[in-house]
């Protein structure tokens, strides 16, 4: 090395603090791969790392003037807090997993935003994750979320999950998880839901009294409560009007827009054709209509509709759709409350199992054959 580079060396680091911002990532001097810790923030302004620790905390013991030349390295330096370190120590993260089915659901998209209210509220932070409808995605995004030692666990099932195993060492660590929407049922671990069987009662129902007399159901995997409970309730309808159930009315499917334009084909082979459809989510409802109206069936004159969850899709068709609204971010809110309690306040989250929220039935034109 040069003489003149050597004197330079030598020099810098007390010269630093005093030049201006551009000057201060002098190549060979800072490597910007380095961690930055608070020695090196003391080094630079000349003070002690106690100090420089005091200085990040706002401790009120060191002057405005000296914290503020702390803060203002600490920013031009890059340095970043290692909260790992500390919440290793206090064998906390303060971080919540989330886990859903999908993202790109207008229901999900709400969920996410009321439990992230609540969650930056109370200074935790989610860590957000979808199965993409599938239990081997769920049991992956399961693990790493135990491997990042998150405080607790939210969860909405995925269409094919048959069993939670995969959350029992969750359990087993005392690591509270609370399902939400789709859930499966553990005395362990909270549920909230809608009264599902109720709603799809309610929808069933006012089908029949617009004078519909073959309601036909499109349904989802029944191992999940959602799918299973809204079939429930819609059998139960049509027995209660003297209405006989009938297999060749009932569609399975995963409920998505592709399976929707499926039913629509199926039910224009359909010699016997229903004369109204309740569907158990609004995406695959609004497609089965749109593919059975460029066939020239008039909706709700020859097939009255009706979906569930009230996306926003169900007011861009034309006619409205009829459906089951209930608050996504209000159940995302409820089940982040639940476990922030418990975990800031030893709750004994056994003891709230199952927490049933509210849902309203929407009529729209898509239902009112009687009009």
């Amino acid at each position: 090395m040069q003489p003149i580079a050597l004197i330079f060396n030598f020099f810098l680091p007390s010269i630093l603090p005093f030049l201006p911002k551009e000057y201060r990532y002098i190549s060979g001097y800072m490597n910007p791969e380095k961690e930055i810790t608070i020695y090196d923030i003391a080094k630079s302004l000349n003070i002690s790392a106690a100090t420089v620790s005091r200085g990040l905390k706002d401790h009120p013991g060191i002057s405005k003037v000296t914290k503020k030349r702390i803060f203002d390295a600490a920013k031009d330096m890059g340095y970043r807090v290692n909260s790992l370190a500390s919440n290793l120590r206090k064998q906390k993260t303060n971080t919540i997993g989330v886990i859903v089915p999908r993202l790109n659901s207008s229901f999900m998209s709400d969920a996410i935003a009321g439990m992230e209210k609540v969650a930056n509220k109370a200074g935790y932070n989610l860590i957000i994750s979808q199965s993409l409808e599938t239990v081997k995605k769920e049991v992956e995004n399961a693990s790493t979320m135990f491997n990042n030692r998150v405080d607790g666990l939210l969860v909405s099932l995925a269409y094919d999950t048959k069993n939670i195993a995969h959350f029992e060492q969750f359990i087993k660590k005392r690591i509270p998880v609370i399902f939400f929407d789709r859930v499966f049922d553990n005395k362990k671990s909270p549920q909230i839901i809608i009264d599902n069987y109720k709603a799809g009662y309610e929808i069933t129902k006012h089908l029949i009294e617009q004078g519909a007399k073959r309601v036909m159901h499109i349904s989802g995997n029944q191992s999940r409560n959602v799918y299973a409970e809204r079939f429930r309730g819609y059998k139960d309808a049509l027995h209660e009007s003297n209405l006989e159930f009938s297999e060749d009315l009932l569609l399975i499917n995963n409920l998505s827009s592709q399976e929707g334009t499926e039913a629509a084909r199926q039910i224009l082979k359909m010699s016997k054709k229903p004369d109204a459809v309740f569907v158990a989510n609004d995406s695959c409802a609004v497609a089965c209509m749109q593919e059975l109206k460029k066939s020239g069936i008039k909706i709700p004159k020859d097939i009255a509709f009706a979906g569930f969850n009230n996306d926003p899709i169900s007011q861009v068709i034309e006619p409205n759709l009829t459906t089951i609204n209930y608050e996504g971010e209000e159940m995302g809110e409820v089940a982040a409350k639940i476990l922030i309690g418990h975990l800031n306040n030893n709750h004994d989250i056994a003891l709230t199992h199952t927490l049933l929220l509210r849902h309203g039935l929407i009529v729209r034109q898509s239902s009112l054959k009687n009009s």
